[in-house]
């Protein structure tokens, strides 16, 4: 992993909802290049918590920055991120590189430097012969690809993926993983959420949320060893276990 500058920076950060506190004062760093791993089972606090640092919501109290922007400032936080949600964010009945103009547009790139940048994303990810297909031609795993590619076609100092590999079979999620392993030698900061335990052994760094706090935070193999299991799944487990919040609770 590549060290630099703090990406993300949060203190006591805490959002409520009417008498439920969804996530209660949490702390951590984010260093550039890092992917770093938000975990936490349903109604952790982990999603509400991710749509603050990402600037779709507003904290209850704390503080933070993104990218080098006050989590205050949601405007221009998301122009120096990149956004993957769980659910497919690409326009299906649009041809690949119409898609990649379009979201290079909202950026404002200009249409000589989006043509080249397309040209090299898709030379990357071996999908050079692909430019001209429908999106809804694609199979799921070059359809998660492209989102993600695209995602980071404006060049963001970080990157946010909630849950991008749901029901992608393993030898895609591997690859997709490669991409992202690519872009954090870049320096791209990702910020990613998984409920595949498998995945956060790629993490450089894994938070696990329980009941709104930060249970633990460390890397990988410092995990395993500190809760004396053989993998991720185990850690999880364990910790979770201690959640006294309903499953269905409101995240």
């Amino acid at each position: 992993m590549k060290t630099g500058d703090t990406s993300i920076r949060v203190r006591d950060l805490t959002k409520r909802f009417g008498t439920f506190t969804a996530v209660d004062r949490i702390c951590f760093d984010v260093k550039e290049g890092e992917i770093f791993g938000f975990l936490g089972a349903n109604g952790a606090g982990k999603t509400t918590a991710m749509r603050i640092l990402c600037g779709l919501s507003k904290p209850t109290s704390g503080e933070g920055t993104v990218a080098g922007c006050d989590i205050a400032d949601a405007e221009q936080i998301k122009r120096r991120i990149g956004y993957m949600s769980q659910k497919f964010s690409l326009y299906e009945n649009l041809k690949v590189w119409e898609n990649i103009r379009l979201f290079a547009g909202i950026y404002g790139i200009s249409a000589k430097e989006t043509a080249r940048r397309t040209d090299e994303m898709l030379e990357r990810i071996g999908f050079a012969h692909g430019k001209n297909a429908l999106v809804k031609s694609l199979p799921l795993g070059w359809k998660q690809k492209l989102a993600f590619s695209t995602a980071i076609f404006h060049h963001p100092k970080i990157v946010f993926l909630d849950e991008p590999t749901g029901g992608v079979d393993p030898v895609t999620r591997r690859q997709f993983w490669e991409l992202i392993c690519e872009a954090s030698e870049r320096g791209v900061t990702v910020f990613v959420t998984t409920h595949y335990m498998d995945e956060a052994e790629y993490c450089h760094r894994v938070s696990i949320m329980v009941d709104g706090r930060i249970e633990a935070l460390d890397t990988p193999q410092n995990l395993r060893a500190k809760y004396q299991a053989n993998s991720m799944d185990e850690v999880f487990r364990q910790l979770a276990g201690k959640a006294k919040r309903m499953e269905n609770c409101k995240k």
